[in-house]
């Protein structure tokens, strides 16, 4: 499966561009069973990164169904994510205040009113033109401090409404919002879950007891790890007899399907990935490296992506468009600075 990558191409209305449908399109046709898009905000004040996908107005529907119908031609299963940045949103990018579960010192949000809360969930439900633009699914981003999971933390949501407090009211608006989604679309439209399991005000326990909800409840079709590394220790000590896939690979799933991701970089760790319970392997940097990464690992069961730094011309040839390898050229030893940068 192919991780929904935020790779700041799309136009400033987030409307699909051209770098970012080849971009999907390649990693299409490479062999990635599951296509999902960046995160794609169901808000325009849900914006987190200049250059997003959009999916909350009708203008991205040209787009997204040009998209979905390419992929479709390739014969993979596709998705897209649906994301609200919340407190992370830069107000400089949205043009207000970013607004979150409670008031927020450190990133200078307010909080939601109950009605805009709900509010929120519906645009989240309506953000299911999705399937109406021919995806075979979506993807709703809790995780990484964005708004889902700043709703989670008993750290971002001092609420005291049936959005705050317990647990179970934290995770209320996650629970709705699947809920609807199941009740609005057809029976066979994918739904998916990406969480965090740790930092951002996070618990494990908490993590690993809603995990266990959200697969016994039969309503996702699949849930998504982001666990940074996959066979790491957990930061919490008490949870560090074990990598963190085993606090979740052990949990009944019923027929969810597990997903994991996190420094999966070559077909070794996708089957140890697999050994451990997962259903399957979700690749972020070994996609950005290589389109064809499902076809080279089983054509070679040692293969391993391209050692680090890559330079520009390898990205350009992997179907990154200008800005994508400016934003990958910000990550550390990842693409090789002694070249030349081209021009925009």
């Amino acid at each position: 499966m192919l991780a929904p990558l935020t790779n700041l191409q799309s136009h400033d209305d987030g409307r699909l561009s051209d770098d970012e449908f080849n971009w999907l399109t390649y990693r299409a046709a490479g062999g990635f069973g599951h296509v999902m898009t960046c995160a794609a905000h169901i808000q325009r004040v849900g914006q987190g990164f200049p250059g997003q996908l959009g999916n909350f107005g009708d203008d991205h529907l040209v787009g997204l169904k040009r998209l979905a119908a390419a992929i479709r031609a390739q014969g993979a299963v596709s998705s897209v994510q649906l994301h609200h940045a919340g407190i992370r949103a830069p107000a400089e990018l949205i043009g207000e205040q970013p607004r979150g579960p409670s008031d927020d010192a450190e990133f200078k949000a307010r909080a939601l009113g109950e009605g805009e809360v709900e509010a929120l969930i519906e645009d989240f439900i309506s953000a299911t033109r999705a399937e109406e633009a021919g995806f075979d699914g979506v993807e709703l981003h809790g995780a990484h401090g964005y708004i889902l999971c700043a709703f989670l933390s008993s750290q971002t949501n001092r609420r005291s409404d049936r959005y705050g407090g317990t647990l179970e009211n934290r995770a209320r608006i996650v629970f709705e919002i699947i809920k609807r989604i199941r009740a609005s679309t057809r029976a066979d439209f994918q739904l998916g879950l990406r969480l965090s399991p740790e930092r951002f005000g996070l618990k494990l326990a908490e993590q690993r007891e809603l995990a266990a909800q959200l697969l016994g409840s039969g309503d996702l079709d699949y849930l998504d790890m982001s666990l940074w590394d996959v066979f790491k220790e957990p930061i919490e000590t008490e949870f560090a007899s074990k990598p963190l896939i085993d606090w979740f690979s052990d949990l009944p799933r019923g027929r969810t399907r597990l997903g994991v991701a996190g420094k999966l970089t070559s077909a070794e760790d996708c089957r140890r990935a697999l050994a451990h319970g997962a259903a399957f392997a979700i690749l972020g940097r070994a996609a950005i490296l290589h389109h064809d990464f499902p076809l080279r690992a089983q054509a070679d069961t040692d293969f391993r992506s391209a050692a680090l730094p890559v330079t520009r011309a390898h990205l350009k040839q992997e179907r990154l468009g200008a800005a994508f390898i400016k934003y990958m050229s910000g990550w550390k030893g990842f693409v090789a600075q002694d070249e030349p940068v081209a021009a925009d």
